[in-house]
C-alpha cells in the first residue's frame, strides 16, 4: 500500500503483520490488511478491512461525529454473550479525501473491553 500523506499532519499506511480483534472473548476479527492511522502527536490508531470481521457481533447506532479533516463517522456497539459494548466502533460513512482509504474499515475505542494485538 502507498503512503498517503495530504494534510501534514495525517498518515495512512500499511500495518505491517497479521492482527487480531477480540471483545468479550469472541474473535471479532483476523487481518493482515489492517491500516494504521497517524495524526499529529496522538497514539495511532488501527483500522480493520470491514469485510473482515464478524459483523453479527455489530450494531449499528444513531452515534455520529464530524471531524473538518477527516470526515463523518457513524458508531457501532458490539454485543458479545458477556456484554455490550456501546459505540465502540467506527467508520467513516462520508470520508474526506485525506482519509478515502479507510472507507471501508473499521477503528475501535481504546479500552481495556477490547484487545488488539499482533500475531
Amino acid at each position: 500500500m502507498r503512503k498517503l500523506k495530504v494534510k501534514s499532519d495525517i498518515t495512512i499506511s500499511a500495518a505491517s503483520g497479521n492482527w487480531s480483534i477480540r471483545a468479550g472473548g469472541a474473535v471479532l476479527g483476523e487481518t493482515s490488511k489492517a491500516l494504521k492511522l497517524n495524526e499529529g502527536n496522538n497514539a495511532p490508531i488501527l483500522y480493520f478491512p470491514k469485510k473482515g470481521l464478524a459483523m453479527a457481533f455489530f450494531e449499528r447506532t444513531d452515534q455520529k461525529t464530524t471531524c473538518p479533516h477527516k470526515g463523518t463517522s457513524g458508531y457501532y456497539s458490539i454485543v458479545t454473550k458477556s456484554q455490550t459494548l456501546e459505540n465502540i466502533a467506527w467508520e467513516f460513512i462520508t470520508p474526506n479525501l485525506v482519509v478515502t482509504d479507510l472507507l471501508d474499515y473499521i477503528a475501535f475505542v481504546p479500552t481495556s473491553a477490547i484487545t488488539i494485538e499482533r500475531l
